[in-house]
C-alpha cells in the first residue's frame, strides 16, 4: 500500500482504471434510461390500444375486378380473379382535431378525437388503360373503400355520399392489395355518366398521429387544432401552417407528380409510405434529453477526477483509491437522481435539483478530504462549471460537438498551463509526500 501510496505510476493507473469502472457504470445508466422509456412507452400503448392509436386515412379508391386466364401445370386454362384500383382526380381532406393529454400512472399519454371530411371526385374508370378487355371486367361488382388503420378509434357510424346516393360502409375490405383494414361499400358505375363525387364525413378517435395519403391527382389536406405544439410529419411539409399560443391550422397541397405511384393499376401497391400529416408533439421528452445527458458522463468522471489528481500532484496530497471511487459514485448518481426527478419536475427543474444536490455532496466530502478551502472552493467551481456547460450544451443541441470540443480544448489548455513547469522525470522518480 505504501508503495502505491507513494508512485505516481501506480496512482495514475488505478485513477485510469476506477475511470473505466465507472464507465461501464454509466452504460447500466443508459440502460436505465431505455427501460423507464420502454416503461412509457408500453403505458402510452395500453391506452392506446383502447381508445384508438395513431390514425392513417387512405383513400378514397375504386376497385373493379376483373378475369384472367392463364394456364395450369397441365396447360388447362383456368380463371382467376383480379383487381384493378383507380384513385381519385381531386381529393380533398378536412380534420378538426382536439387533443388532450391523460395519464397512464406518471406517465402522459396525447389522445386525440377528430372530426374529418373526405370528399373527392372521380372520372369514369377507363378500364383500357389497364389492357383490361370490356368482356373481362366485372363492373358490376366494383366497390369504392377507405383506409383507416385502428378501427377501434371509429365512433359513429359512416356513410357514404356516391354522386347523390347514400351508402352505409361495411368494416373490411374485399381486397387486401392496397389497404389492410378500413371501411368499403358496393358502387354503382354508370358509363353513361362521366364522373363521380364522393363524401364522407368521419367521427374518429386516435392517438399521438394524424397522417393522409394523397391519393388524388390533387390532394389538398387542412388540419385545425387547439393544440399548440404540432409536428409536422411524413413525405409533405404543409405549404402554409399558422400556429399561436393556443392553437394551429396546417393546409398541405400534394400532386400525383409528387409520389411514385400511377392513379391506376393492376395488383397490389404500397402508397401508405408517402402519407403526410400532424404528430401532436410533447416538447419535453425527459428520457431523450436524460439519455443525452448521460453520454457526457465520462467526461464529467474524468475531468472531476483530473481536478483531484492535479490537486493531489501541485500541492503534495495523496487521495485513496476509495474516495476517488466515492466521489465517481457521486457524480453517477446524479444521473439516477436527474432520471427520476424528470418523471415528476421539468426537465430544468429536475437538472437543477439533481446538480445542486451533487455539488453539495461532493464538495462537503471534498472539505472533509483535503481540509482546505481553497480546494475545496476549487472543486465547487469546477463542478458548478461543468454542470453549468452541460446544461448549455443540451439546450444548443446543433451545436453540442462544437459546444463540447471547445471544453475539451480549454480544459487541456489549463491542465497544460497548470503542469508546463513539472519535471514529470523527477516526478516518476520521487516519492510523494505524505497525505495531509
Amino acid at each position: 500500500m505504501a508503495r502505491t501510496k507513494n508512485s505516481l505510476g501506480m496512482r495514475l493507473f488505478i485513477i485510469g482504471f476506477l475511470t473505466f469502472v465507472l464507465f461501464i457504470a454509466s452504460l447500466l445508466v443508459m440502460g436505465l434510461v431505455s427501460d423507464r422509456q420502454s416503461t412509457r412507452s408500453a403505458a402510452i400503448t395500453e391506452v392506446s390500444s383502447k381508445w384508438g392509436q395513431n390514425q392513417q386515412i387512405t383513400g378514397p379508391l375504386i376497385s373493379i375486378p376483373f378475369k384472367e386466364y392463364i394456364k395450369d401445370q397441365n396447360d388447362k386454362i383456368i380463371t382467376i380473379i383480379k383487381y384493378a384500383h383507380f384513385l381519385p382526380d381531386e381529393l380533398k381532406v378536412t380534420s378538426d382535431v382536439e387533443p388532450e393529454v391523460r395519464y397512464r400512472g406518471i406517465y402522459e399519454v396525447v389522445l386525440y378525437h377528430s372530426d374529418i371530411t373526405v370528399s373527392a371526385n372521380f372520372s369514369f374508370p377507363d378500364n383500357k388503360l389497364l389492357n383490361i378487355p370490356d368482356e373481362d371486367i366485372l363492373m358490376d361488382e366494383a366497390f369504392l373503400s377507405l383506409g383507416i388503420s385502428d378501427m377501434a378509434g371509429i365512433n359513429d357510424l359512416i356513410f357514404f355520399d356516391w354522386n347523390g346516393t347514400r351508402l352505409e360502409a361495411n368494416p373490411g375490405i374485399r381486397s387486401n392489395d392496397v389497404l389492410g383494414t378500413g371501411i368499403s361499400a358496393p358502387i354503382q358505375l354508370n358509363p353513361q355518366e362521366n364522373g363521380f363525387s364522393f363524401k364522407t364525413k368521419i367521427d374518429l378517435n386516435g392517438s399521438q398521429t394524424l397522417t393522409f395519403s394523397p391519393v388524388g391527382k390533387e390532394t389538398g389536406a387542412t388540419v385545425f387544432s387547439n393544440w399548440k405544439d404540432p409536428s409536422f410529419t411524413g413525405s409533405f411539409l404543409p405549404d402554409n401552417h399558422n400556429i399561436s399560443d393556443s392553437s394551429f391550422t396546417a393546409n398541405w397541397k400534394v400532386l400525383h407528380l409528387n409520389r411514385n405511384y400511377p392513379q391506376q393499376w393492376i395488383g397490389s401497391k404500397n402508397i401508405t409510405y408517402t402519407n403526410f400529416g400532424v404528430n401532436f408533439f410533447q416538447p419535453v421528452d425527459q428520457y431523450q434529453q436524460t439519455f443525452r445527458t448521460v453520454k457526457y458522463a465520462i467526461m464529467f468522471i474524468s475531468m472531476t477526477f483530473l481536478a483531484f489528481f492535479l490537486i493531489e500532484l501541485l500541492n503534495k496530497k495523496v487521495m485513496h483509491p476509495i474516495q476517488y471511487l466515492l466521489i465517481g459514485f457521486a457524480l453517477l448518481v446524479f444521473y439516477t437522481l436527474l432520471l427520476a426527478f424528470s418523471e415528476h419536475l421539468t426537465f430544468q427543474s429536475a437538472y437543477l435539483v439533481s446538480s445542486v444536490g451533487i455539488i453539495g455532496l461532493i464538495t462537503a466530502y471534498t472539505k472533509s478530504v483535503l481540509g482546505s478551502n481553497l480546494q475545496t472552493g476549487v472543486i465547487a467551481g469546477i463542478l458548478v462549471l461543468l454542470y453549468g456547460y452541460l446544461y448549455i450544451v443540451l439546450q444548443l443541441e446543433d451545436y453540442a460537438l462544437l459546444m463540447g470540443s471547445l471544453l475539451l480544448f480549454i480544459v487541456l489548455a489549463v491542465v497544460m498551463y497548470l503542469t508546463r513547469k513539472i519535471d514529470w522525470f523527477n516526478v516518476m522518480k520521487s516519492e510523494t509526500p505524505s497525505k495531509s
